[in-house]
């Protein structure tokens, strides 16, 4: 089965610009209630999700860093502790199964890296959970 009957499409998926400032990343994860959120950069290429563990390290190891100064810390200035590679397209269902098992979603871009959207674990999930119940049936 191909993974783009799974994608959310980048209209409906919450992330930030690699340039913007870490406030703007605190309050848009809480707004949204989110804990990891694609970055972009200009071009509208997937860089790199951020996750709330990224900026809880920038907080604890910054000397002086308070919630009302995070406006002078670009999300460019931060320290990834993970990567999620995102994939194709094209790719099938059954090569993301195991990404999805260590990141809340799976980014999905087109031929040029372009952020086309996400798939998430959820769905991921159930899927999983529809081939299982249908083998036993």
């Amino acid at each position: 089965m191909n993974i783009a009957f799974f994608l959310i499409p980048k209209k409906e998926v919450v992330y930030l610009n690699i340039y913007a400032t870490m406030r703007q990343a605190l309050e848009r994860m809480e707004y949204h209630r989110y804990s990891a959120v694609p970055l972009l950069d200009d071009e509208g290429k997937y860089v790199t999700t951020l996750t709330e563990g990224d900026l809880l390290w920038m907080l604890k190891n910054t000397p002086d860093l308070h919630f009302h100064n995070t406006e002078k810390i670009r999300l460019t200035d931060l320290n990834y502790h993970r990567k999620n590679e995102p994939i194709s397209i094209h790719a099938e269902m059954e090569n993301i199964i195991t990404r999805a098992m260590e990141q809340n979603f799976v980014p999905v871009t087109d031929d040029k890296g372009i952020f086309i959207g996400i798939i998430r674990r959820r769905e991921i999930i159930e899927y999983c959970a529809a081939q299982l119940l249908g083998k036993k049936n």
